[in-house]
């Protein structure tokens, strides 16, 4: 009885090692199923899951050895064969459909160059840097295959289009900055006294700022993220955009508008980069060229709101004569709220699912791109749809050696190792932008990004001055002139506007209450006169003689006496600080309305690139944009008159916003997923670079000719569209 117990015994042993052996030999073949099934998902450009049980059965008998044994069996255990934290399973232990099943590193069956014939993997540091940099080039051209055909399963809707308005606020923001500096540029530099040494500096130094902020933040965003990256970038253009709207100093507004410049200059470089890795190829050339809309948004919205702000100077208040709040400074804090709704909408949006697999995050990937899907699933009503995916090709990590200090040591200094590791992060990734095979198509991108900042930013410039200019020589056409007068007992109590007084005499004359604007007085005399509450804007005393006269609560100071000898006279309570006039600027609402025209003019620009960027081609359309754009500036020569000047700026914004659109395509589409943010940024660089050389070289033109400006912009454009046309073809290019 013993011996049968026994018998029963081992029989019942002998099924349960049978029954471990089917189950283990069952994972198995639905391994090498999955891995097939991939295969032919990556061929056919599907994710369907065939499990055929006549193929299973042939793998299960070309696995099993002629001797009926497994290979590494020691190595095949029961825990080994399958785990339970990394597939879905139901009551009856079987895998069901689409469930998570972790990102378990893609492997297609076939043996690695990491091993060898026995399975035994080679170490690493047995190969060089070069074997295992070129095992992950061709890890990420595989990727960027799969990838491509995963966005096609997540489908383009809800997803995308949310990300569109978000990402849009940011560009939308760096638009504002651009505008508000033109706006901004003449009011504070009055507001606050500027000497003419230092005018023109605030455009300049938000340039720089911006150039300085699209390389640090378009690198880091290729270390810690595009999210994280574009939500600090943001953060601080808009906390140091609103500071300055404070500040009474120059030199503070000038370096917290530098530091917002240094903030917003992440935003393009990051936009494009972060928008063109949840696209499909199908749909990038039209979705990256409608998001750019939303920079000429901002060039409106900023035009619009200073129009209707600047210009009021009822818009102000003043704490005693040491703080001065006027209309412009109202004008920045509402600039700054593109830039505030941004980062809040920011927040509720995840990283790029591109950027976590090239960084390696498996997991963190998945769970986005099942988002995007469900999301998009969902707002087509069909909810039921499952997301097939479970396994992505991650490529190889190479190790990067970091200066780390001791658990000991002082946190500040930890701190300083932390931020130079990555200073050093970012320049070997700028470095490799410099290497085959990315190194002619970084030269040509910069290229063409500083010509065409340069001509765009250049005549931007020169457009509203030249039309300044025509004004000002339009009113001063129009200037009155009285010689010899003598006026005696009379009360001004009225603005004098655009008059030259040549050897005047006033005696027992009271001004009160009053403007002069653009008056001057030569060679007069002024007797017994009384001033009170006069203010004069753009008015001069040359070579004037005040006798017994008395002045209270003017602005008439030494700057505006020249030559003049003051005898026995007094001021009192006179106005300190410049004083702002806006509403006494005849062309102040005219430049504004002029801005706002030529930007509104870019819209048509817009809509054709968006709907031909995938129809003629991202090249066609940059090169043949940039060279109509400057043939178009040759009839700047026929300009004599405002309307003639307002239609030609009309013409070029219409004809150059193309080239833009095709060349933030082409950009994000060139570089690879560990260089993108890199690489866009240091082209955003050249074109801010540009734009400080456009306005001080075209600035200093305004006046004096008109051929310099108009054959270098016509020249700078046509050779940047040449070199435009000899960049590759990215229409039908994947990201990698």
């Amino acid at each position: 009885m013993d011996e049968a117990h026994n018998n029963r015994t081992s029989l019942a042993k002998g099924a349960k090692d049978i029954a471990k052996e089917a189950k283990r030999h069952a994972a198995k073949n639905l391994s090498k199923a999955v891995d097939r099934a991939s295969d032919e998902y990556s061929a056919h450009r599907s994710y369907n899951r065939f499990h055929n049980d006549d193929q299973e059965e042939d793998n299960y008998n070309n696995y099993v050895q002629q001797d009926g044994t497994y290979p590494n069996n020691a190595d095949n255990d029961e825990d080994g064969a399958s785990s339970d934290a990394t597939e879905g399973h139901d009551d009856e232990d079987e895998i069901y459909e689409g469930e998570y099943q972790g990102v378990p590193a893609y492997n297609d069956g076939k043996v690695q160059d990491s091993q060898v014939a026995l399975g035994k993997p080679v170490s690493d540091s047995a190969k060089s840097r070069k074997e295992l940099e070129n095992e992950r080039q061709a890890d990420e051209e595989e990727l960027a295959q799969q990838y491509e055909l995963i966005m096609q399963e997540c489908g383009h809707g809800r997803f995308q289009w949310q990300l569109f308005f978000v990402l849009g606020l940011a560009l939308m923001s760096d638009g504002v900055e651009v505008f508000v500096v033109g706006f901004v540029l003449p009011s504070a530099e009055t507001d606050m006294c500027v000497p003419n040494s230092g005018a023109g500096w605030l455009g300049s130094i938000v340039y720089l700022g911006m150039m300085f902020g699209a390389f640090f933040w378009g690198g880091l965003s290729d270390k810690v993220g595009r999210k994280q990256c574009l939500l600090i970038s943001m953060s601080v253009n808009g906390f140091f955009a609103f500071l300055s709207s404070f500040v009474q100093g120059y030199s503070t507004f000038l370096f917290c508008r530098m530091v917002s410049g240094f903030g917003i200059g992440g935003a393009v470089p990051i936009v494009f980069s972060y928008f063109a890795e949840v696209l499909a190829r199908e749909k990038r050339g039209e979705h990256l060229s409608w998001l750019c809309m939303f920079w000429m948004i901002g060039g409106i919205y900023a035009s619009a709101m200073a129009w209707a702000i600047i210009p009021h100077y009822g818009w102000s208040f003043s704490m005693g004569s040491a703080y001065q709040f006027h209309s412009w400074r109202v004008f920045v804090v509402v600039c700054a709220l593109p830039c505030v709704s941004a980062v809040v909408a920011l927040t509720f949006m995840p990283e790029s699912p591109r950027f976590f697999l090239e960084t390696g995050k498996h997991d963190e990937a998945w769970m986005v791109l099942k988002h995007i899907h469900d999301t998009n699933m969902r707002a087509r009503g069909e909810p039921e749809r499952v997301f097939t995916v479970n396994r992505i090709k991650v490529p190889r990590q190479l190790d990067e050696l970091v200066e780390m200090q001791s658990e000991s040591a002082n946190p500040v200094l930890k701190v300083f190792c932390k931020i130079k590791a990555e200073l050093r992060g970012i320049w070997l990734t700028f470095l490799r932008c410099f290497i085959h095979p990315v190194k002619d198509n970084t030269i040509k991108l910069a290229t063409v990004w500083f010509t065409l900042s340069f001509g765009f930013y250049g005549l931007s410039v020169w457009f509203p001055d030249v039309i300044k200019h025509l004004q000002a020589d339009d009113y001063a056409s129009r200037v009155k002139i009285h010689n010899n007068e003598r006026i005696e007992d009379f009360t001004f109590n009225f603005t004098l506007e655009n008059q030259i007084h040549r050897n005047g005499a006033f005696i027992n004359d009271r001004f009160i209450s009053m403007k002069f604007k653009a008056v001057t007085f030569i060679d007069s005399s002024f007797f017994n006169c009384y001033f009170e509450d006069v203010s004069s804007v753009g008015s001069f005393f040359k070579n004037c003689s005040f006798v017994d006269s008395f002045f209270y609560n003017t602005d008439i100071d030494d700057t505006k006496l020249t030559n003049s000898r003051i005898i026995n006279s007094s001021f009192h309570h006179n106005k300190t600080g410049c004083q702002m006039t806006f509403d006494n600027d005849y062309s102040a609402y005219w430049v504004y309305f002029v801005n706002f025209l030529g930007t509104l003019a870019v819209l048509p620009g817009n809509i054709v690139s968006a709907l031909l960027m995938d129809k003629i081609g991202r090249l066609s359309m940059l090169g043949g944009s940039m060279v109509l754009s400057g043939i178009s500036c040759f009839f700047l020569w026929f300009g004599t008159s405002e309307s003639m000047m307002i239609f030609m700026l009309c013409l070029y914004n219409g004809l150059s916003i193309s080239a833009w659109n095709s060349l933030d395509v082409v950009t994000a589409e060139l570089y690879p997923t560990d260089r993108r943010g890199t690489g866009f940024g240091f082209c955003n660089a050249m074109c801010k670079l540009a734009a400080v050389l456009g306005n001080l070289i075209f600035g200093s033109l305004v006046g004096i000719t008109k051929a310099i400006p108009i054959l270098l912009a016509s020249s700078v454009l046509v050779g940047g569209g040449l070199v435009g046309l000899r960049l590759p073809d990215t229409r039908a290019n994947v990201l990698m």
